[in-house]
């Protein structure tokens, strides 16, 4: 593909994601419209607004898995782990904004997202078994896989320093 092409694929998905995540309702002509590219070149590519939401569900999980493989949860240390893949993690959620409960509930995503659910578990429970968490696995699994989005959405705060912001919360609580 010429890397013209690749570029106007990564704006139509990435649009596309905040698009349906903001407006699951929209059409394909105002996605290509905030794409900056032509109604021809997202159909050329994608039939429908479904086979556009798939491959932005694909990105995502493809870019979440990177993150945490780049990570290292199952064999850096914990704390170095955690910050790093709260700081990925950010990121990845900023990139591709999606509406959880459409793409938990697709079946390819879905299968995709316990896939990388499972591997988080794991990790929390070699983090408890450190002594970095002490409130329960699973109520720090879920503020694990719940703060990182609400700090790539609701902060303006860079990566990095969200990520502290998260881990900070995540070891000492809010009190």
């Amino acid at each position: 593909m010429r890397a013209d092409a690749v570029r106007n694929v990564d704006a139509v998905l990435q649009t596309g994601a905040a698009v349906l995540a903001a407006d699951p309702g929209a059409t394909m002509a105002v996605i290509a419209e905030r794409a900056g590219v032509d109604r021809s070149t997202v159909y050329r590519r994608f039939a429908n607004r479904e086979a556009l939401l798939a491959a932005v569900y694909q990105a995502k999980n493809v870019a979440a898995g990177e993150a945490m493989d780049e990570a290292r949860l199952e064999e850096a240390p914990v704390a170095v782990a955690l910050h790093r893949y709260v700081e990925l993690v950010i990121g990845v959620t900023r990139r591709w904004p999606v509406d959880t409960e459409r793409f938990m509930a697709d079946p390819v995503a879905g299968a995709e997202a316990a896939k990388r659910l499972a591997r988080l578990q794991a990790f929390v429970a070699r983090a408890t078994r450190d002594g970095l968490f002490k409130a329960g696995e699973a109520w720090t699994l879920e503020l694990l896989r719940t703060l990182p989005g609400i700090a790539a959405h609701r902060t303006d705060l860079e990566p990095g320093p969200a990520a502290d912001l998260v881990v900070k919360t995540l070891l000492e609580g809010v009190g």
